[in-house]
């Protein structure tokens, strides 16, 4: 298959959290197929998911890129299988469900520190397998309300919300209103609070490619074999 992008994301490893993700979004990027989502009364379930069901239920890492000049796919997953090799695993306080901005998601009760640093790791690591910024997108990008700093981080790494920017989390619903974001945690709560209880491990990362269609697929999910120094 040819793909477009590249990303590397944080993905659960096989289990009762992947399981609910791939359900509740619709998509499973390890098995690349839709998953029938849950019916639910007066909820469009599929119209709420529909902007993060793309990507799979993940946290963002790296965000995705196009491959640079000269760069390759086989490259990119020998640095990926050699960055896992000496990253260590991160234990965060347990996940909890959030209105995050005007979306909803899962993310650790306090920002992590020791995660922030992982994931700036990534984009600093990977960023030699990037290809610039086409001059519209980096304009769309651009048009948003975006601070100084994000600017900076856009100009610098392709995308406004990394390093000090960026906060773990993994998205559940596209933007929402109020009401029926209220509406959707209340249905959420019950189903995530198991899923959720105790300290949440960052123990593997996820090389991910998007397909012509746009659509994300697992190409490979490696443990990190480090030691926290």
């Amino acid at each position: 298959m040819e793909y477009e992008r590249y990303a590397i994301f944080y993905t659960p490893a096989p289990g009762p959290l992947a399981d609910f993700g791939a359900a509740w979004l619709g998509w499973d990027p390890v098995l690349g197929r839709d998953v029938a989502q849950a019916s639910l009364a007066g909820v469009d379930v599929a119209k709420a998911t529909a902007t993060p069901r793309k990507y799979g239920f993940h946290g963002t890492m790296k965000p995705p890129f196009a491959l640079a000049e000269g760069q390759g796919a086989e490259a990119l997953k020998q640095a990926f299988a050699a960055f896992c090799d000496q990253a260590a695993p991160v234990t965060t306080e347990a996940l909890e469900l959030v209105r995050f901005g005007r979306f909803l998601a899962l993310l650790p009760g306090q920002p992590s520190a020791p995660l922030r640093d992982l994931a700036a790791d990534v984009v600093r690591e990977f960023d030699r397998f990037r290809a610039p910024m086409r001059a519209a997108e980096l304009q769309r990008r651009k048009a948003r309300t975006l601070t100084p700093r994000q600017e900076d981080m856009l100009q610098r790494w392709g995308y406004p919300y990394v390093m000090d920017e960026a906060r773990f989390h993994m998205t559940l619903t596209g933007r929402l209103p109020r009401a029926q974001a209220v509406k959707i945690m209340q249905i959420l709560k019950p189903m995530v609070a198991p899923l959720c209880a105790g300290p949440f491990q960052v123990e593997g990362l996820s090389l991910m490619a998007e397909d012509a269609a746009g659509l994300f697929h697992l190409i490979e999910r490696r443990y990190l074999r480090g030691v926290a120094g």
